[in-house]
């Protein structure tokens, strides 16, 4: 018999089955990346996205349309990491936003949703490119609303038409990207979308009826279940699980979410906090559970209250490990005009970026994209009213917008840099006495003058900017594509410099070498720079970045 109508519990189990599909698929993905270097990171970051909000869907007690709407919505904005994480939760935005207005979606409903969906993707991106996730989702859509005008009612034809659209959409993206084309491979990110789809189609058929979340490929480093039962009670830090809903009477915004996960690290740790326009989920491991009510007490009544002794029990084990954090702001200390946030990656990048002023380091790059919510709280440890974020890698610009978007009690300016020594040049060039709008004009101009190139090595064959590449070439990278390739790193960098300096407008050569590269080895390479550019100053420094034997600027 057809179904014609999704209620919440479909939606939930079919968005979870998405999740796990894409987390399945997720090293297939990445594999797909066009260049061969050490970093395809698609796949971790749509799967670090959408699993973000499968966790917080997980958990949720009352799986009505509007719950789950915002559920997933709020999870994958605050989780998106990367380009194609960020477009996946504008994709889910969009999507929800319609849906949750209903309390259950027919064909018509869930063309209209869909449309919506790429409409405000789409509207998140700059300067949307076809022959991407984007072009893959617009297929969908138009699909959608063909068969919704037609007037089919049955959604798993609905459903199975529109996939199978999306999926011939999918294998046209190399004659829209010569990149792609080049390469012999589709795009990955509309992969993604796809293994999203597919999953969710197979749930709502009863193909998948496993919707248990197991731990993800995520960076958080877990503790094994090997040796479990040699846990004493002594390793488990805090012994109360505590869990509960706000009925909100009050104002929580993302300013007061933030400040109360604060507070909830400051006495625990495992924390989960998902609100809506009505309710809060709370979820904490602490060694005094009436310290997080009596916070919670602030924004409304409590329901749901729960509270397991873990030490008793002895039925659940600490799993966060330590992580580096940053000291929060002193609330004693006068609040600064401007403050600095910086995206960066190893030890001597990071002293550079300190030394220059940056109050927050956020550790990241093009292997570890930050995510919306790690730059919210940057932000909210940052005690400045200005404060620029320098995000260093193409990959994380939208990410830091959507933080951006989201602060309201400070300005954000986000110089879009895409490389570390373009941020080194903006935060050099910021000038205290002149107003923020100018330091943005004046940083931003100052950044386009920067030349930068990334000595690397390849992990697959394949073809690129008509560069035969064969598996463990290196490769110099530049802004617009590969600049070198070669089997002897020192040629692959002279090569890639060469490409980059303009003898009569160039004046300086800054190169940052990696944590595989020794200190002799990078000066003899310095030497050597100097020699061949004796008109250009030639500045050596520890970077101590992982993948790229060396970033080099030329400016």
């Amino acid at each position: 018999m057809a179904v014609n109508v999704i209620n919440a519990e479909t939606l939930a189990k079919m968005f979870l089955a998405g999740a796990k599909n894409l987390e399945s698929k997720k090293e297939y993905i990445n594999e797909l990346n066009v260049f061969p270097v050490p970093d395809g990171d698609t796949g971790t970051n749509m799967t670090l996205t959408i699993m973000a909000a499968a966790k917080e869907l997980s958990s949720l007690d009352d799986k009505n349309m509007k719950a789950v709407c915002k559920t997933i919505s709020s999870g994958s904005l605050r989780g998106a990491r990367g380009n194609s994480g960020v477009i996946l939760s504008q994709l889910i935005r969009g999507f929800t936003k319609v849906a949750s207005e209903a309390d259950e979606l027919d064909v018509s409903l869930l063309a209209t949703a869909i449309e919506s969906s790429v409409e405000t993707a789409y509207k998140a991106v700059m300067k949307p490119k076809e022959g991407t996730i984007l072009t893959v989702a617009a297929g969908a859509g138009k699909k959608a609303r063909e068969l919704a005008d037609a007037g089919v009612c049955d959604i798993d034809a609905f459903m199975k038409e529109v996939i199978e659209h999306a999926d011939y959409v999918l294998s046209t993206t190399p004659d829209l990207l010569p990149v792609l084309k080049q390469a012999g491979v589709v795009d990955s990110g509309g992969q993604g979308l796809m293994e999203v789809l597919k999953g969710a189609y197979d749930a709502f058929t009863g193909k998948v009826t496993d919707f248990s979340l197991k731990s993800s490929g995520g960076s958080a480093k877990k503790t094994s279940a090997a040796g479990m039962e040699n846990l004493s009670t002594s390793d488990i830090k805090f012994g109360y699980c505590t869990e509960f809903i706000i009925l909100l009477s009050k104002t929580f915004n993302i300013k007061h979410e933030l400040d109360f996960k604060e507070y909830l690290e400051s006495i625990g740790d495992s924390i989960v906090v998902v609100a809506d326009d009505e309710i809060v989920k709370v979820h904490v491991h602490t060694n005094d559970p009436g310290l997080a009510i009596q916070r919670a007490l602030k924004y409304g009544q409590l329901s749901n209250l729960k509270i397991d002794n873990m030490r008793l029990e002895h039925n659940e084990m600490v799993i966060k490990s330590e992580e580096e954090v940053q000291d929060a702001p002193k609330t004693d200390e006068p609040r600064k005009e401007y403050g600095f946030i910086a995206v960066s990656v190893g030890e001597g990048i990071n002293d550079i970026f300190k030394s220059l002023g940056v109050d927050y380091i956020i550790q990241g790059g093009q292997t570890m994209n930050p995510s919306t919510e790690d730059m919210l709280n940057a932000i909210d440890h940052v005690n400045a009213d200005n404060i620029f974020i320098l995000p260093n890698n193409k990959n994380i610009v939208m990410a830091a917008n959507q933080a951006r978007d989201l602060t309201t009690d400070k300005k954000i300016i986000v110089i879009p840099t895409k490389t570390i020594p373009q941020g080194i040049t903006a935060v050099i060039n910021f000038m205290a006495d002149i107003a923020p709008d100018e330091n943005e004009e004046q940083m931003g101009s100052e950044v386009g003058n920067v030349k930068t190139g990334q000595v690397t090595y390849a992990v697959r064959d394949t073809e690129i900017d008509n560069k035969k590449i064969a598996q463990g070439d290196y490769m110099g990278i530049g802004d617009k594509g590969i600049l070198s390739v070669g089997k002897e790193m020192k040629e692959v960098t002279l090569e890639m410099i060469a490409e980059m300096v303009d003898d009569e407008n160039d004046e300086l050569i800054s190169i940052y070498y990696g944590e595989d590269i020794s200190e002799d080895e990078a000066s003899a390479l310095s030497e050597e720079i100097e020699t061949k550019y004796p008109d250009l100053d030639v500045e050596l420094q520890y970077g101590g970045q992982p993948i790229y034997y060396y970033i080099i600027s030329v400016e």
